[in-house]
């Protein structure tokens, strides 16, 4: 199901990025995505997003509609044609709304599963857990504003990891059924990510060790967004053919 055009205000976005070893993220990822790499690094993480100002038309009650919301994702780029798009692969999203939740629409793409989400932020400091309804996936970050990138990041400067992210302004996830991708693009014209300088963190997801084996996924940095105007627009559907490439299926009113 493709969203419609939604407007809102990104109160606060937190990209909450690990380094993985090229050749595991590879082998995890579904065809035809393959990782975009940074200095032979694939680069994944989480995407924690305070959305607020959403439209009347998705709350049909009040005003000013907010939610959190949590996406892991790896940064990805894929054939379509003779071309090679650069984007991110969502493999699942959190929201505590219970309209996104029911409704399945968003700011992120595909299923829309309920989290819980505790937030403390002033502004400089910040404290945020998410723990999914099933409790299969938990996130914990402390931190405040940062002046540079760790020394150990695989980013040498704040524009150089900048660039990047910025180029992931559209994402896909699986359909229900599985028959292919649903995709979002995310506008956002002033972009400005800040450091932001982690005393804590943790990701049930980039811990589990079945998932990427110890040592494949560390944590690299985090990056800090706020009030920021955004318009997502729904993308055609990409639809998996029998030799694994995609295509773009025809626009949907749905």
């Amino acid at each position: 199901m493709k969203i419609p055009i939604i407007r809102g205000v990104v109160r606060r976005h937190l990209l909450v990025n690990y380094r993985v070893d090229a050749g595991v993220m590879r082998d995890w990822l579904p065809a035809p995505f393959e990782p975009k790499l940074h200095r032979g690094w694939a680069v994944a993480g989480v995407c924690l997003i305070r959305v607020e100002q959403m439209p009347r038309s998705l709350a049909r009650f009040g005003r000013g509609l907010g939610s959190e919301n949590a996406a892991h994702r790896v940064a990805v780029r894929w054939p379509e044609g003779p071309d090679v798009h650069e984007g991110v692969y969502v493999c699942s999203s959190h929201t505590d709304s219970l309209l996104g939740h029911l409704s399945r629409r968003g700011v992120l793409p595909g299923e829309q599963r309920r989290a819980r989400f505790r937030v403390w932020d002033d502004g400089r400091e910040i404290g945020l857990s998410m723990r999914s309804s099933d409790r299969s996936q938990v996130v914990e970050l402390a931190g405040h504003a940062g002046a540079a990138m760790p020394p150990s990041s695989i980013f040498g400067s704040i524009r150089e990891a900048s660039v990047f992210f910025e180029r992931g302004s559209v994402g896909y996830a699986p359909s229900q059924g599985g028959r292919g991708y649903v995709g979002v693009a995310a506008d956002a014209p002033h972009w400005a990510v800040h450091p932001l300088a982690v005393t804590h963190v943790s990701s049930s997801f980039f811990e589990d060790g079945t998932r990427f084996p110890p040592g494949s996924a560390e944590f690299d940095h985090a990056l800090v967004m706020r009030d920021v105007e955004h318009v997502w627009r729904g993308l055609p559907e990409l639809a998996r053919d029998r030799r694994g490439t995609v295509s773009h299926e025809p626009a949907s009113n749905s």
